[in-house]
């Protein structure tokens, strides 16, 4: 079946969820697998730009502090199946077309990820980092709901 699985989570608690039964899957399928975490960098458009460098700085800090947390307990969750887990952590403006380049780069054959599921205007107006990853793929993608 599926040898090397990219797992993309953001620590939500349905990614979380997804992340688990993604692991329980690589288990069954004797897969590697490759969690993933992607950082937005901050995007401020201001007029008056002072004091923004600080801004910039907490918020890289407190998003890396975040992806670690996220990482290291996903390394915890696949050793308790006895998985070998490579944690990845990458700021991109794209995170969808950063988890298909990053399944690309990894040689992974399936991704599977969390949908969160946005409707309305929402969903019209950002998309769907979900949306986006299956439509970019030319591998597998496997949606947890």
């Amino acid at each position: 079946m599926f040898k090397h699985i990219l797992i993309p989570t953001d620590g939500s608690p349905l990614s979380t969820q997804a992340l688990e039964k993604a692991l329980d899957f690589a288990r069954e399928s004797n897969a590697k697998v490759t969690v993933l975490a992607v950082i937005e960098p901050l995007q401020v458009f201001t007029v008056y730009p002072v004091g923004m460098d600080i801004a910039y700085a907490e918020y890289e800090q407190r998003s890396n502090e975040q992806a670690d947390g996220i990482l290291a307990d996903a390394k915890a969750v696949a050793a308790q199946r006895d998985l070998e887990c490579e944690a990845v952590k990458i700021q991109n403006v794209d995170p969808a077309g950063c988890i298909v380049k990053t399944a690309e780069k990894h040689g992974c054959d399936a991704i599977v990820m969390a949908s969160h599921g946005r409707s309305g205007f929402k969903a019209f107006m950002l998309g769907s980092v979900t949306m986006k990853v299956l439509a970019g793929s030319k591998i597998p993608v496997l949606v947890y709901r």
